[in-house]
């Protein structure tokens, strides 16, 4: 039987990568007047394409790039030139330090945009538009065809094609390990779009991704890899700020630790696992998020799933939205507590739940619950839809519950200080009894925290399964986490605060306290960053942080804006950086993938079908970055446009503009969302 992956025995082909300085030999671009010759073969590459460039304000040096970082870069026959240089050049007064294939360069201050909520209008939740009768009846027959005949192929194929059958057929005395029922979906539905998913890639992941271009001759039971690859625009990935960069500050402190800690923190954090990196960090996340003290675990899912069983128990409830992420609802059924669930972000549905529990209390006995816990995410990665916070706060009040915020998606890339749904209410963060997040989305790392009350945390250093059995998060990861959010606070001057740092041995845990009242949200201070990390100065200043969150706020609002106005349905709220476009039909949903990366800007997109979304609503979603530029939200905007029409994708209400007119009342469009 051949192999699930077969590599096409090819010459080997050269590496994509190719050192051309070593360490400390890069000239470093400090004046704008050094820049124009550095940029001067992209400048004349754009204008041989009759691109004009234009005048657009100056910008401040960058730190995507220090004269200490390692200059590696695609070879010339690996490019795409619409993605590697600026449609429009830079003019001589512009100093662009990032990689324009990992940070794209955008001078203009107009595509800019801050994330807050408005007090003066109320929370009101999307309304979710219903595509016509023929779109779901036409998706309910291309189901019903994938399983009738997929059942008919594996009734004769058991019987006359046997080998391909082994592994769901009893054999040897060996029941088999996955069943037919399971394994249905998985062979006779996803194996048809497997190219849509899972598709190797190299390369940082960026504003652009380089892929590995494959295809299979099989009906995608094997891949071949001729060994060419195609970079490609990424819409794809969770990087919300722009931060997964293989040089610039980030990434230089990153490299320095590895020098001082080496890889992996060989252990568990109750163990020998903790180190100096442990204890800075979490106290920042702390100071971050402005609670009082936070844990850290080397795995976002693994936050939920092995922190909430310790939070609640036998005799507690847990009152859960309705699309709530797997880790959520993992942690709850290992907790054995009790779950009620509530119809996705309807304030009435969860009112009503809180007075039946409240009034009729456990089942059987009728005794008052030990504590009742609601679980709600902050942003939904799924639909794109925000936590109606207010409104939570308000009823949490009134009916005395403890509230769990999940922040994976909207921590660093809402509100205007990048502190996640708090900030972008102006809630303070400690009416939240317990917060968490994720590293991996906005940061450009990976792992989560959990934050609240010190008491609380200490308790779950201990209770959590993570600090006895999970590997301690590695110091790389560590530094690039404390780089980044020190850079989205900014670090203050060690004379203008003045702060001490207490450590406390039985439980690894650090708590910086002030000497004078802490405003929330403000700086990091100098102390609280190892003294080995020396940021740039707009790091540090947090200067370039807050153009990345504007930058973010801008895009969010752009495309989602852009995409109702060519006549689609999308979900989810208008600052929301995942931005979900409604499909329906599962043949469209690999077709559309296939096309969009075959254009001549080639754009990677990830699509979504059952069982992670309900059946008839399979959808590609969006995921927008700082990284990417207003041209680059214009690719993304004329690509939907012309498969739309092929495939019959929009349905939308509302008034429809023509795609020329979107472009270029972009930022009216941005600001009368």
């Amino acid at each position: 039987m051949p192999s699930p992956i077969a590599l096409n025995p090819s010459s080997p082909a050269p590496s994509i990568f190719e050192k051309k300085k070593s360490f400390g030999q890069l000239p470093s671009m400090t004046t704008a007047a050094s820049y124009p010759s550095a940029v001067h073969e992209p400048d004349a590459r754009a204008r041989s394409h009759d691109i004009s460039p234009a005048s657009t304000p100056a910008l401040s040096l960058s730190s995507s790039i220090t004269s200490s970082s390692e200059d590696t870069v695609l070879r010339e026959s690996d490019e795409n030139p619409d993605l590697t240089y600026p449609l429009s050049p830079p003019t001589s007064e512009q100093v662009f330090n990032t990689v324009h294939t990992e940070f794209g360069h955008c001078a203009n201050e107009n595509y800019r945009c801050i994330s807050q909520h408005n007090p003066e209008k109320p929370v009101t939740e999307h309304e979710i538009e219903e595509p016509p009768y023929y779109i779901l009846i036409t998706t309910y027959i291309s189901y019903l065809i994938l399983i009738v005949f997929g059942h008919i192929r594996d009734f004769f194929g058991k019987r006359f094609a046997k080998q391909y059958f082994t592994h769901l057929m009893p054999y040897g005395g060996y029941a088999p390990l996955n069943s037919d029922f399971d394994s249905f979906y998985t062979r006779r539905l996803k194996r048809r779009m497997d190219d849509c998913f899972s598709h190797p890639v190299t390369g940082v992941a960026g504003r652009t991704i380089i892929i590995y271009d494959r295809y299979s001759e099989d009906c995608n039971y094997t891949q071949l890899y001729p060994g060419t690859k195609t970079r490609a625009l990424n819409i794809s990935s969770y990087n919300y700020l722009g931060f997964a960069q293989a040089r610039g500050g980030c990434a230089d402190a990153v490299e320095e630790s590895i020098k001082r800690y080496g890889i992996s923190a060989c252990g568990a954090r109750l163990e020998g696992g903790s180190n100096e990196l442990h204890v800075t960090a979490e106290a920042l996340v702390a100071r971050f998020v402005g609670q009082e003290d936070s844990l850290m675990s080397s795995m976002g899912f693994a936050t939920n799933s092995t922190f909430i069983p310790a939070l609640v128990g036998k005799g507690s409830l847990v009152i859960s939205d309705e699309l709530n992420h797997a880790s959520i609802r993992v942690g709850v059924r290992i907790s054995g507590a009790q779950v009620r669930m509530f119809k996705h972000n309807d304030m009435d549905s969860l009112e009503s739940l809180l007075q039946e529990v409240i009034s009729q209390g456990q089942p059987k006995t009728h005794r008052p619950w030990k504590k009742i816990l609601l679980l709600v995410e902050g942003l939904y990665s799924m639909e794109g839809s925000l936590v109606n916070l207010p409104k939570i706060i308000e009823l949490k009040k009134k009916y005395k519950f403890y509230l769990f915020v999940d922040e994976a998606h909207s921590i660093g890339a809402l509100g205007p200080h990048g502190r996640g749904v708090c900030d972008y209410f102006n809630i303070p963060p400690r009416s939240v009894d317990v917060l968490m997040g994720t590293f991996t989305k906005s940061f450009g790392a990976a792992g989560g925290y959990i934050a609240g009350p010190k008491s609380l945390i200490d308790a779950l250093r201990v209770r959590g399964h993570s600090g006895m059995y999970a590997e301690a998060m590695s110091p790389p990861v560590l530094t690039q986490i404390i780089a980044s959010m020190a850079s989205i606070m900014g670090v203050a001057s060690p004379l203008s605060t003045k702060t001490s740092l207490t450590l406390s041995p039985s439980s690894s845990v650090s708590t910086l306290r002030s000497l004078e009242e802490e405003v929330y949200p403000s700086m990091a201070p100098a102390s609280a960053v190892p003294s080995w990390i020396s940021l740039p100065p707009v790091l540090s200043d947090g200067s370039e942080a807050r153009m990345r969150i504007r930058r973010l706020a801008f895009n969010s609002r752009y495309l989602h804006a852009g995409l109702k106005k060519l006549g689609f349905i999308t979900y989810g709220h208008p600052f929301s950086p995942i931005v979900p476009l409604l499909i329906y039909n599962p043949g469209k949903m690999a077709t559309f993938a296939r096309l969009m990366r075959v254009r001549q800007t080639p754009i990677v997109v990830v699509v979504v079908a059952y069982p992670a979304t309900p059946l008839v609503t399979s959808r590609v979603r969006f995921c927008v970055s700082a990284s990417h530029t207003k041209d680059d939200i214009d690719t993304i905007l004329k690509s939907c446009d012309e498969l739309g029409d092929i495939l019959d994708l929009k349905h939308g209400y509302g008034e429809r503009w023509p795609l020329e007119e979107i472009m270029k009342r972009s930022v009216e469009l941005v600001n009368n969302v």
